[in-house]
């Protein structure tokens, strides 16, 4: 009698205990580096403490590898960071869960850094960048100036994907902001924008592959300048690394986190990123790296350093500098776009 009513209490006391985040996990997929270690800091460890739901980290070399979890069956990941445009081509796909924006609250979102498939994480800029060494008298202010090797001399670096390449080739090639995306809305334009790259090729001593390489360039100093995302310029800064960036007509993006298509924790992965989507933790971002919120609300906690938050690619004063990525031509257009770039890449 006395031991069924003593298991008749443990089981009520199970019951009533908070089963949200019991027994729970993510597995979480991003691209390693500084970057994934400010997510780590500011937004999945603080997360999975607030929650208890346990957090594994993974990196891994972006879609390509959540179309073959896809198509093999053999889904391993919960959540993947990702840049906006490949999330939304592998969201045509029929690669990754639509989210559900019930669970996920982005009412003060800025309303353009959210998708079907996949909600904003961080904004970011891709700029060119120079080593403050090799241009101290005289700094590059515009893509033509880095296209210019006669007023700046030195080697370059620049992206070996066609993500973030052709625009700033067509502004090179005296395209107004406004126009380029009309302009790469055809083969025409986009070998317009190749051409001007094969212009600069003789100078491109590295075709980088990530933000980490990025970076490593320019602590090394073996290039004079290169594209890039400023976060990754910020901290090589910070790392003693001779490096100054501009955000005039600069690609403003945004990365976010989706979910693939069968991923064995769904539902724990949607409520894991209603967590991390959260004002408070996208406040934390910029103590990690000078990446933007993607929260509006974020701003108005105060708890964003202000000299800090007018260095961040999403302050007004900034973005109204730079050309927002079209995200739409990128679901058009990568695919073309991109065999036609690793075909410049090969010749």
């Amino acid at each position: 009698m006395q031991r069924t009513l003593l298991m008749g209490i443990a089981t009520a006391a199970l019951m009533t205990a908070p089963s949200f985040a019991q027994d729970k996990s993510v597995t979480i997929a991003s691209w390693g580096g500084s970057y994934q270690e400010a997510q780590s800091k500011a937004l999945f460890q603080p997360a999975s403490a607030a929650t208890g739901i346990e957090v594994r980290e993974e990196t891994y070399g972006g879609m390509s590898d959540v179309r073959l979890q896809v198509q093999t069956g053999a889904v391993t990941l919960d959540i993947v960071a990702s840049g906006s445009g490949s999330a939304s081509r592998a969201g045509a796909e029929g690669l990754l869960e639509e989210l559900d924006y019930d669970v996920i609250d982005v009412s003060t979102f800025y309303p353009t850094l959210k998708m079907k498939y996949c909600v904003g994480g961080d904004v970011f800029s891709t700029v060119y960048a120079w080593n403050t060494d090799t241009y101290a008298d005289s700094t590059p202010q515009s893509w033509a100036d880095f296209w210019d090797v006669e007023k700046f001399p030195g080697k370059r670096a620049y992206r070996g994907k066609v993500a973030g390449a052709l625009e700033p080739a067509l502004m090179a090639d005296g395209v107004p902001p406004e126009e380029v995306y009309q302009v790469l809305d055809s083969e025409e334009g986009i070998e317009r924008a190749l051409n001007k790259i094969r212009e600069l090729k003789p100078h491109i001593d590295v075709f980088w592959s990530s933000g980490a390489q990025h970076a490593q360039l320019m602590k090394d100093g073996e290039v004079d300048m290169t594209t890039g995302w400023n976060g990754r310029f910020d901290n090589a800064r910070k790392d003693g690394a001779k490096v100054a960036y501009s955000f005039n007509q600069a690609l403003l993006d945004y990365d976010c986190f989706a979910i693939p298509k069968g991923a064995p924790n769904k539902d724990t992965a949607m409520a894991f990123l209603a967590e991390i989507s959260k004002p408070e933790y996208q406040a934390n971002l910029p103590k990690y790296i000078t990446y933007g919120p993607t929260n509006k609300a974020a701003y108005d906690l105060g708890t964003i350093d202000e000299t800090v938050a007018r260095a961040l690619p999403s302050h007004p004063d900034n973005a109204a500098l730079q050309l927002p990525v079209d995200i739409e031509w990128y679901a058009k257009w990568e695919t073309t776009a991109a065999e036609m770039y690793q075909e410049m890449l090969t010749e």
